[in-house]
């Protein structure tokens, strides 16, 4: 696929004068040339919009059929030098009936033309008056329209020449508001994207519903979904019509029109085609069809897209909720990690929970969450044992926020200091403590996790991890030691969703002695303390400073993971979610950084304890990431290259 699998589309809903096909076929070259200006690829027009839609009995008058074939032929014989592929609406009729349809041209050819398969016949004053459904017997097979013969058929894919991933599938406006869409059937049979030509009017409420319709229709095709509908021009005799243009991926809402616009408008966004095929991979429902026969194919030529761009937002931080839903997410994620938990102690009989403060986020956000299952099984918090294991790195502030917090929270507090214990261990195996290697560091993280466990077991407790999915991902953990636990309930959480998680708990949860502990724990460096601090007694292992920053990371973890993407294409969207922030080098260096490091350290995530998946991404080896420990990260650098 050429540009990474992104095709760029619009929705166009022009000027419309009743009737008059001329002025109407017009409007549509111009809008045409204005899409091939802009890099588009394929763009859609509101059902009739050759005719009009509101032209009601006047759909019985010979001329006006005539002059809309007559309109079309001229449409085709001024764009046969374009490869931008449009579809727009006209009555046709055949075998002495009429039908509502759409035209699917490219190139002065009409590639296919689809009947509107369900008409709507509202007072039995509506389409069926002046039109035959698609469905009836016989509505199948070949027309001559506009001096061509055509394929006529009311499901019909348009597959790329080039690239036979590519398909296409167009419905009509009340296709779409079926019980069994057009749509529906047609993505089962391939169809990527979906266009719809409409004509809805406006009614008080209409909108959302519409709305919403065409997103849950785009998620259950998980198909891209481009819908246009008549605007202005068309009779207000008894309703109005808005000019509704939307294009949605997979149940999100890329691009729309602006309502009751006086004004011809174009909306344009991309689909990206091999994050939908990657979806479909997954879901074993794509394997079945929902019709026995299958529809009549039609083949396109894949328009090309000079000096091609995204004009569509490209998240940087894929993993965080963001607008409306950022409170609801919060506190659904929230929940998931407290119902796991809670169904853990509840299973195994024990009402204590163990949990290493450090002062850091990780820590912070199980501890929260250990408060929040206690709470929720109506168990004392003092039944939660925070335990602050200072050593050489730890500073003043991590120290003084682990206290500040356990106190606040009313929990049990222990504080042991490492130092001698790791000093005699260094002794027992002969290392020099001065030599600050992977030894002097991974000493510490299992002394510490040797205290949790066995403090577990003399107060009959859990111990509850605190790793993240982004150390899970990068091996930034020490094997067998904060790499281990007996219910890990930050394991699906990348570190740049901890960060909101801790920031949502503060705002909405907490006291206010509470939410400043917090905000100081969120405005320390992530750092795992295990070298001795500087002089100024401040942190000087700052984790992002060795691995890279985790905003890149969790943006590449997101998408390896979630859709299979090739490193190449990985970058083109870091390059674009990460413009003014991040430049291509630095962004391709912390890609290789992440590849080495996904790689090499998968043994590490083949025996990681249970945890709570919140997302559509976990690492989890019984279930959602199986992978060799030894497999070769060649491919993936070489690619990047």
């Amino acid at each position: 696929m050429t540009n990474h699998g992104l095709i760029r589309v619009a929705a166009a809903i022009p000027e419309v004068k009743v009737a008059d096909c001329s002025f109407n076929a017009a409007e549509i070259r111009k809008m045409i040339d204005k899409a091939v200006a802009r890099g588009i690829q394929f763009v859609c027009f509101p059902e009739l919009s050759v005719t009009g839609y509101t032209c009601g009995d006047l759909f019985q008058q010979q001329l006006l059929i005539e002059q809309a074939e007559i309109a079309v032929r001229e449409l085709l014989e001024t764009t046969n030098h374009l490869d931008i592929i449009f579809i727009i609406g006209t009555p046709l009729p055949w075998h002495g009936k009429l039908f509502n349809t759409a035209l699917v041209c490219q190139k002065g050819n009409i590639l296919g033309i689809v009947p509107k398969t369900y008409l709507p016949n509202y007072n039995e004053f509506y389409e069926k008056r002046w039109f035959v459904s698609g469905a009836d017997p016989g509505c199948s097979g070949e027309v001559v329209y506009a001096g061509q013969h055509v394929p006529f058929c009311r499901e019909i894919l348009f597959r790329s020449k080039e690239d036979e991933k590519i398909a296409f599938a167009v419905e009509l406006c009340e296709d779409l508001w079926a019980p069994v869409p057009v749509s529906s059937d047609m993505a089962m049979h391939g169809a990527s994207f979906i266009f719809n030509i409409s004509a809805s009017n406006e009614l008080t409420g209409k909108n959302d519903y519409l709305k919403s319709l065409v997103q849950q229709q785009s998620a259950r095709c998980i198909a891209g979904y481009i819908y246009a509908s008549a605007g202005w021009g068309e009779s207000t005799t008894d309703l109005v019509f808005a000019g509704n243009g939307f294009i949605c991926e997979n149940g999100i809402m890329l691009a729309q029109s602006e309502r009751f616009l006086f004004e011809e408008q174009l909306v344009v966004s991309e689909i990206d085609i091999e994050r939908l095929l990657a979806d479909r991979q997954r879901i074993s429902s794509f394997e079945y069809k929902c019709t026995e026969n299958d529809p009549c194919i039609a083949g396109f030529s894949m328009p090309e897209a000079d000096d091609f761009h995204l004009t569509r937002r490209i998240e940087p931080q894929p993993f965080v909720p963001s607008g409306d839903a950022y409170d609801e997410r919060c506190r659904e994620i929230f929940s998931i990690q407290i119902g796991g938990l809670a169904k853990r102690l509840m299973h195994t009989g024990i009402k204590k929970a163990v949990v290493g403060v450090s002062g850091g986020l990780d820590s912070t956000l199980a501890l929260l969450v250990c408060a929040g299952t206690l709470d929720k099984l109506k168990i004392a918090r003092e039944n939660i044992i925070g335990i602050t294991m200072p050593g050489y790195g730890t500073t003043g502030r991590t120290r003084n926020n682990a206290l500040q917090l356990m106190q606040s929270l009313g929990i049990t507090i222990r504080e042991i200091d490492i130092t001698a214990a790791c000093d005699q261990h260094f002794r027992d195996i002969g290392h020099d403590a001065s030599t600050l290697n992977v030894t002097f560091e991974n000493v510490q993280a299992r002394e510490r996790m040797q205290i949790l466990m066995d403090i577990a077991n003399q107060e009959n407790g859990l111990v509850v991890g605190t790793g993240d999915m982004s150390e899970l991902a990068l091996g930034w953990a020490t094997y067998n030691g904060d790499h281990m636990s007996m219910y890990a309930v930050n394991t699906s959480i990348p570190k740049t969703l901890v960060r909101h998680l801790v920031r949502w708990i503060a705002d909405t949860r907490m006291d206010d002695l509470t939410k400043a502990v917090l905000t100081d724990v969120l405005d320390t460096p992530v750092s795992p303390e295990l070298l001795p601090a500087g002089d100024d007694g401040e942190i000087i292992q700052r984790t992002e400073d060795v691995v890279g920053p985790y905003v890149l990371h969790d943006f590449f973890l997101y998408y390896v993971i979630r859709f299979g993407f090739a490193p190449r294409k990985i970058l083109f969207l870091a390059e674009h979610a990460f413009a003014g922030v991040y430049d291509g080098k630095t962004i391709r260096q912390w890609m290789k950084v992440f590849y080495r490091r996904f790689f090499s350290q998968q043994f590490k995530r083949s025996c990681i304890p249970d945890g709570p998946k919140v997302g559509s991404i976990n690492l989890s080896p019984r279930g959602d990431w199986r992978m060799p420990s030894d497999a070769s990260a060649n491919l993936w650098l070489k690619d990047l290259d």
